[in-house]
């Protein structure tokens, strides 16, 4: 997919510190360059934020996924947005690649907070107008805010990479998913390939544990995909390629939108059995965290569109048709 670079004025793209590297690539996409804004510490950790030009109803897009260090991003996004809002912006739109703190989405125990609706009322009570983001953890945190929310999905472009990758070999693809929450994103990825499901059914007895219990479907002598929206410890997607291995697959490979890729996840990923980790630039990986397993796409044209379009008053949904 590339982006029609069209007359975009009057948008004004600003990044924080989480990843320039895409905020460069959308504003390239848009035929514009990055507009003027300095991110940075004070001495005992707090961020502050410059803008340097001026915003006066102007539309201001901060591009900005809460990755790691979490907490300091999530803060630059909201420093951004008030300070933009204090400048008369005209509307001010968050591009969220990536929304932290989403997987707290429902009190599953008692006295569980809900951070990812935390975080949408901190987003609005800061001035934000508008959001922008790709394959939320649970897509119904789209209903915590009172504000639009344009939700992309990254499964397009993994989808048209396998295409093409097993154009000769689909009759041997197996599509499986690595739990049960992310089975109906695993067979909306089958059904566009036209390729049988598999599923794991996976216990997790503590947070960021996780272990196979059984598998549901026929991978033996078959090359699998794994799919996944986000890899953090990277323990499920590794466990689940291992058990896919034990039980007779070919060549395993994986998927995810979101690199999170925290703790032991890539020494874990490369001693696993898979072949492949394809993942989305939704989150810079660091020189530390590229290996051989692992290739990234760019978001950077999807996000381009939906901004634009965004701008123009112009159908998102057309993105996804």
């Amino acid at each position: 997919m590339t982006s029609v670079i069209r007359n975009n004025d009057g948008i004004k793209v600003f990044s924080g510190g989480a990843n320039q590297e895409l905020a460069i690539n959308i504003a390239k996409s848009l035929g514009t360059e990055l507009s003027i804004a300095e991110v940075g510490k004070f001495s005992d950790g707090e961020s502050y934020v410059k803008i340097g030009e001026m915003v006066r109803g102007v539309d201001c897009f901060i591009i900005q996924p809460t990755s790691f260090p979490v907490n300091d991003t999530l803060m630059e996004t909201l420093i951004m947005i008030d300070a933009l809002r204090r400048a008369s912006a005209g509307r001010i739109t968050a591009v969220m690649p990536y929304y932290g703190y989403a997987r707290q989405d429902r009190k599953a125990r008692a006295r569980d907070p809900i951070t990812a609706r935390l975080v949408a009322d901190m987003l609005q009570i800061a001035g934000c107008d508008r959001v922008l983001t790709m394959d939320l953890h649970c897509a119904q945190i789209q209903g915590f805010f009172t504000i639009p929310v344009d939700h992309m999905l990254g499964n397009p472009l993994l989808i048209k990479y396998y295409r093409e990758k097993f154009q000769d070999k689909k009759e041997n693809l197996v599509i499986c998913s690595p739990d049960i929450g992310s089975v109906k994103r695993s067979r909306s990825f089958a059904e566009a390939l036209d390729v049988p499901i598999a599923i794991i059914d996976k216990r997790r007895p503590e947070d960021n544990v996780s272990e196979v219990m059984h598998i549901i479907g026929d991978v033996k002598g078959k090359n699998v995909i794994l799919v996944d929206d986000m890899i953090d410890t990277a323990g499920t997607i590794c466990n689940a390629a291992n058990a896919l291995s034990d039980q007779g697959a070919i060549e395993i490979y994986a998927c995810c939108t979101h690199p999170v890729l925290s703790g032991p996840a890539i020494e874990r990923i490369t001693k696993s059995a898979i072949k492949e980790l394809l993942v989305l630039d939704t989150i810079a990986l660091p020189e530390g965290k590229k290996t051989d397993k692992i290739k990234q796409l760019s978001v950077a044209d999807i996000l381009a569109d939906a901004i634009s379009r965004i701008h123009h008053n112009e159908s998102v949904s057309k993105l996804f048709v």
